[in-house]
């Protein structure tokens, strides 16, 4: 009998984890201070006329419909994925639907993590059902309203884009018409659902909501935000990663025109002026001395040499299939990789505005942690949650890194010194200098083959840093329900702190490393967790990005090593996964991959699922004599349930290929000391845009739920691309980012 275990990941600890461990409720909608749920009139602004049945959605009188969308939209258009779900079950009009990011309230948390947070690919898994549910009631009421208002049965009606209509007698009410009558009805708990063969607006790809405010200049983003009496903060942190302030000679900056104050707070100062400019040029002339210049723990260069020696030894094993205390017999392969530290360098570095007066707290933050950013509010001013509002524009894209609320924590601290609004900013350097990186890990590998080059045996051991282990306890305060005192609510992060590392480190540091999608009698997956005190986080795709790459990597090696077609291994390791196959077959049939490429290029494979989408992606590349990679196309096929806008989801494949190619082919985080090497796009450049490959997308028809989307083309690019390298120059590539001078001169003829 095959037998298996796996420890669970992050998501699940992040939605039950240490909070069941200390008796406290997840579920239930409770309010921000302890008295009852706010009701729908109050988390809706009282409009006569108008229908608000549930959380989600509003019908004005003059038949508009409002979406509350309670995730952030940093460009993975969310807003239009969530009001087109609504939409079809309420059967509106396209044209009279728009969005907004909902405030933050219990009803808005994120279920997968009880939070109000945009993470994990979860946004429209999680609001499928409940959008769908909360469209279908409305409509149901409006069309009781208007068979009330007729005299006829209800069953005789029926609705149509915005309308409700009659056939029999050819009459019809527009939602704006019947909104006030309908809002006096009881809100069905069953309405019926479309089937998908009714869709109208799902499955189709409208314009995006907030195309036209981006494209016309109006969106306004974090950056853009303007109060009267406003005053610009440019924040200055150490050198050296985990320093503080020691010594601050603050006239150099005081002297400057319109610079106002030089605050120092726990591990950063702040040069407040009238301008963006002023106070830059102020943090330029700063004076600071810094506790430490140093932190020789934290070098790359050290960490390479000493995660080689630790991934000889044993380490916990998180995963195993097959608990069999001998290996197969066979023909033993070795590998070892190594996946670098890497920055989000969002295109919006972090920013955050704050107002606290009054006894009132107001934040503007392009967050993707809502809670987290009223928790931070609420422990800094001491105010209750009542008293705090959390705005969330526009995100200049997010990648994982504003989850962090250190931005917003420096904002808020600053508004309640200086009793005027503030707007904290990180220059360039500032962002990638201080990032919360993605961990960097020591990958080492084994597998036995038997006489027919099927592997036997796999054994893959991971070391590094866990970022959940330093990630949960910051967050578990904002998953506590609300009505945990401040005091509970600090000793159980302060508790998390020091008990939770030992207790879930690895458990997120092997996904996408186990389980495999491939049939192996015997697989083991073990972590060797070594944090050296550099920060990090979570990062588009986390561990996925770094497990796709080296598995499907060594998954090639195999091939290589049995004389066997990529493709026609992975089909036959795949047998048990049917859909995951089908993918497989689709790419290969879409990509041409029997057949002989245009001479200069070379194909590579590679196959991963992400939090429930199954993914293939074939690469074509072309490397230059010089061993420089250029990526000319790339075939992705996908299984992601119902694609309620394809076209979103082809642009977030192009979105995750661009990103995760930046990391493939261009830039890393390097540490020296302590000091983070890389300071802007000088030294950390992106993918330009005459680099971008040209993109196809294939889907496969379903009918399950939507599956993750946004991070998920991220961890099969790499892989992809590494594996057509070796077909071009029969050279491995096993670190990343490639690196042109294994390459030069190796190209096949």
């Amino acid at each position: 009998m095959s037998k298996s275990k796996v420890n669970k990941g992050r998501r699940r600890f992040l939605k039950l984890g240490v909070l069941a461990g200390v008796g406290l409720s997840l579920g239930g909608y409770l309010s921000l201070a302890g008295e009852e749920v706010k009701g729908t009139s109050q988390v809706w602004p009282r409009q006569p006329g108008a229908l608000a049945p549930n959380v989600w959605l509003r019908v004005d009188p003059m038949g508009l419909v409002t979406v509350r969308v309670n995730h952030t939209e940093m460009g993975q258009g969310v807003t239009t994925a969530y009001a087109m779900i609504v939409a079809e079950e309420l059967d509106a009009d396209w044209s009279k639907v728009r969005a907004e990011i909902a405030p933050v309230e219990s009803v808005y948390k994120n279920p997968e993590y009880n939070t109000q947070m945009t993470a994990g690919s979860t946004s429209v898994s999680t609001g499928w059902e409940m959008l769908r549910q909360a469209g279908a009631a409305a409509r149901r009421m409006l069309l009781l309203a208007a068979a009330r208002q007729w005299g006829v049965l209800p069953g005789a009606c029926q609705t149509r884009q915005g309308r409700v209509l009659h056939p029999a007698s050819g009459r019809s009410l527009g939602y704006g018409a019947l909104a006030g009558a309908a809002s006096k009805l009881p809100v069905p708990q069953d309405a019926a659902l479309k089937p998908a063969s009714q869709f109208r607006i799902i499955g189709s790809s409208p314009l995006r909501l907030d195309g036209g405010e981006k494209t016309e200049g109006r969106a306004i983003f974090g950056m853009d935000i303007r109060l009267k009496g406003m005053l610009r903060a440019a924040m200055v942190h150490a050198p050296v990663l985990g320093a503080k302030p020691l010594e601050v000679n603050r006239q150099p900056a005081l002297a400057l025109k319109g610079v106002k104050r030089v605050v120092v707070l726990d591990s950063a100062i702040a040069v407040v002026a009238d301008t963006c400019w002023q106070a830059l040029r102020g943090a330029e002339a700063l004076e600071v001395t810094w506790d430490r210049t140093e932190s020789p723990a934290m070098d790359t260069d050290l960490l390479r040499r000493r995660w080689a020696g630790l991934a000889q030894e044993n380490g916990e094993t998180i995963y195993q299939k097959d608990e069999e205390e001998t290996s197969p017999p066979g023909r033993k392969i070795v590998s070892n990789y190594f996946a670098p530290f890497q920055a989000h360098a969002t295109p919006e570095p972090m920013n955050c505005t704050a107002l606290v007066r009054n006894g009132s707290c107001q934040v503007w933050a392009p967050t993707q942690n809502q809670d987290a950013a009223q928790e931070m509010a609420a422990r800094i001013t001491g105010l209750p949650y009542s008293a705090i509002t959390v705005e969330t524009p526009m995100v200049g894209g997010g990648f994982g890194r504003r989850v962090e609320v250190d931005y917003v924590a420096e904002a808020v601290s600053l508004a309640k010194i200086l009793g005027a609004p503030v707007q904290v900013f990180w220059p360039r350097e500032e962002d990638l200098r201080n990032d919360c990186y993605r961990p960097a890990t020591h990958n080492r590998l084994e597998a036995i083959l038997n006489d027919q080059g099927m592997p036997q045996a796999w054994s893959h051991r991971i070391v590094g840093p866990d970022h959940l282990s330093r990630m949960l306890p910051k967050l578990m305060p904002s998953m506590l329900p609300y009505f945990v005192p401040r005091t509970v609510r600090n000793l159980a992060s302060a508790g998390a702190e020091h008990l939770l590392p030992g207790v879930i480190a690895g458990k997120s540091a092997i996904e996408g490393a186990a389980p495999l999608p491939y049939d192996i009698p015997q697989v083991r997956v073990e972590f060797v967790h070594d944090d050296p005190g550099i920060p990090v986080g979570f990062w588009r795709s986390v561990a996925h990005s770094q497990n796709a790459f080296v598995v499907e990597c060594f998954l090639d090696e195999l091939a290589a090593a049995s004389g066997q077609d990529p493709v026609a291994l992975r089909l036959k390791l795949l047998k048990k996964d049917p859909a995951m196959a089908a993918v497989l077959r689709l790419v290969a049939q879409k990509s041409g991959w029997r057949h002989t490429p245009r001479p200069g290029l070379h194909r590579g494979i590679a196959v991963h699922e992400f939090h429930k989408t199954k993914l293939a992606f074939v690469a074509e590349v072309s490397v230059s004599p010089q061993g420089r990679v250029r990526v000319r196309r790339v075939v992705c096929a996908l299984d992601c349930g119902v694609a309620v806008n394809p076209k979103n989801i082809a642009a977030q494949m192009e979105s995750g290929i661009a990103f995760g190619l930046t990391a493939t082919l261009k830039s890393c985080v390097t540490i020296k000391k302590g000091r983070v090497q890389q300071s802007n796009f000088h030294d950390f450049p992106l993918l330009t845009m005459d680099e971008m490959p040209e993109v196809e997308v294939h889907l496969t028809p379903s009918n399950r739920p939507p599956s993750a989307i946004g991070e998920s083309a991220v961890p099969l690019i790499a892989p992809a691309v590494c594996n057509a390298t070796y077909a071009a120059t029969g050279v491995r590539i096993r670190e990343l980012p490639v690196d042109p001078a294994l390459l030069a001169g190796k190209v096949k003829g």
